[in-house]
Parts: structure tokens; sequence; C-alpha cells
């Protein structure tokens, strides 16, 4: 009898349709195994009608599945990599980093208008700290109004006339074969991603040899490099998911470009700096790089926002 491994994943259309990427290609590299998707659903999932940032700043999106690995319940768990927290739990590793779609964020209007084109006044829904923060120091006209849910739902929020914009992540568009629609990419220089946006990150225990071998042929070097470089300056600052942080890291050759921004919630004030140094110190940088936000005024913002959430 062959082997048999479980994949746990959360049930939304775009966790399922990632999934299945990665099973695909696992199944691709290894014919000889047999893969079971296992849906789980996580506490982000079940609570809807309230701010991310008001229900809890660790593992939204990734406890249950986590409590699923210990458990036995599936072997290995695939998530929106800006979805998976800093810092990991005890015994559990990000075993793989899938190549990276652009990392960037997109608006979606009616009629594909840039950000600049939006009418002032304009509804813009979001569910994000780190987009809100962004969008309205570039903008501070607009109404940025909470939008929870998967990506159809908001999608169908927009069409009914709720919002007159909604901002979604690029690759989850792309993936779920919506790239089409009309809208217009934010500019990076506008919007910082979250750390780890594009990529998917694929968790395993630390001693299951077997799951961390094969999920290591899966492993994009440029995009672990990056996204290890993005997860450091997160972890430094002490930001969860919910935060105002983006992060961008580019790896060109043996060197790498690390850009950071922290902004206060009404976009009030915002500090950004950008930093450059060998690829192969990923971790080095993105501490660096945390540790000169903070002195810069960071450190100040991120205080309120705490006391504000």
């Amino acid at each position: 009898m062959g082997l048999s491994l479980k994949v746990g994943t959360r049930q939304s259309e775009l966790a399922r349709r990632q999934t299945a990427l990665v099973v695909e290609e696992l199944g691709r590299l290894f014919p000889g195994v047999e893969f079971a998707t296992v849906g789980i659903r996580t506490l982000g999932d079940r609570v809807q009608d309230v701010a991310l940032a008001k229900i809890g700043d660790r593992g939204l999106f990734t406890k249950e599945l986590e409590q699923a690995l210990y458990g036995g319940e599936i072997d290995l768990a695939v998530h929106s990599l800006k979805d998976l927290p800093a810092d990991l739990p005890p015994g559990l590793v990000l075993a793989g980093v899938t190549r990276r779609e652009y990392p960037g964020d997109v608006l979606i209007t009616p009629g594909g208008l840039s950000l600049d084109a939006l009418p002032p006044g304009a509804r813009v829904g979001t569910s994000s700290l780190r987009r809100r923060a962004q969008l309205l120091h570039h903008r501070p006209d607009l109404r940025l109004e909470l939008l929870r849910g998967n990506v159809p739902t908001r999608l169908a929020r927009l069409e009914e006339g709720g919002v007159d914009a909604v901002v979604l992540a690029f690759a989850g568009l792309l993936r779920l074969g919506l790239a089409g629609r009309p809208g217009a990419l934010i500019p990076l220089e506008v919007c910082l991603p979250a750390p780890g946006q594009g990529a998917l990150g694929i968790e395993a225990r630390g001693d299951d040899r077997r799951v961390l071998e094969m999920v290591a042929a899966l492993d994009h070097q440029p995009s672990r490099l990056a996204a290890e470089a993005e997860r450091a300056l997160l972890r430094t600052m002490e930001g969860g998911c919910q935060v105002p942080v983006g992060a961008l890291a580019r790896v060109e050759g043996d060197r790498l470009t690390l850009a950071g921004v922290v902004a206060a919630l009404d976009g009030s004030r915002l500090v950004r700096d950008q930093i450059e140094g060998p690829a192969g110190e990923p971790g080095q940088l993105g501490a660096d790089l945390a540790g000169r936000l903070l002195a810069m005024g960071g450190a100040g913002i991120l205080r309120e926002v705490r006391q504000t959430s």
C-alpha cells in the first residue's frame, strides 16, 4: 500500500485552490504518494462581523490548522504566507515557500479606476489595517470601510453598491482566475504589501523528516529569502498579522533589498525606509530595518495602535 498524506487547508474557495496547486505539484513530483485534502474552519473564518484586530492578533487563520498538525489529523498545512505569524509554535516549521506571484494589491472598481482617479470621499472596502493606514496617508479624503469575507463576498459587496472600490491581493485574484476584473494595481510606492504576500507557506511538523524532504522540493529559494527578511522585520517589530506594517524584499543575484513601512491608522504619520545587503542574511537585514523604522517613529505609532485595538 502506498504512502498517504493529509493536507490541511482553510475552506474558502481561494484557500482550496491554493492547496490544490500545491497538491498537484507534489503529486507530479511524487506520483506514488496519495494526497487527501482536509478542510478546517479557523477562528478568522467563523467570525465575519468583527474587525480582525478586535478578535485577536496572531494565528486567526492558522491556529486550528496547527492544532490539527499537532494532533496528527493532517501531515502538512497550506497557508497564504501573509496569514502565517512570524513566530511559529514549538515543533512546527515553515517547510516550504512557493514561487511568489506579484506581491502587490489591486484596486477593483466597476470602471477600473486607479487609486488617484477615485472621486473625493470614495468608499473603499478593506479589512486590513496595513492597507487602511497607507491608503489614507496617500488619500486622506477616502472613506475606508470594514469589509470582511472571502474574495467573492467582497466583490459581491462592490457589485451591490455597498462600496465604491475594494482592495485585494493581486495573487489571490490570479489564483481564482479573476485577474481580468476591472481594476488597477496600487503602486508599491504608495502601499507596500503584507510580509509574505503573494507566496504560499507550507507548514509541517519539524520531526517529520519524510514530509520535510518532500515539501523541500517545492521551496523557491528567492521567494524563501525574501519572505525570511520580511518576516524577520515583522518579528522584530513584535507585530502580528493585524498591524499597519508592510514589507517587500527583492532578491537579485546575491543581493537582497528590503523596504518596510509602518503607518498610523488614520494615515497621519508614516515612516518608510529601505536596506540592502547580502541575500544570505535575510534575518539580519529584516531585524536591522525594523530597528531603523522603530527609531524613526515606528515604535510610537505601534504603541498607539496597540492601545486603540
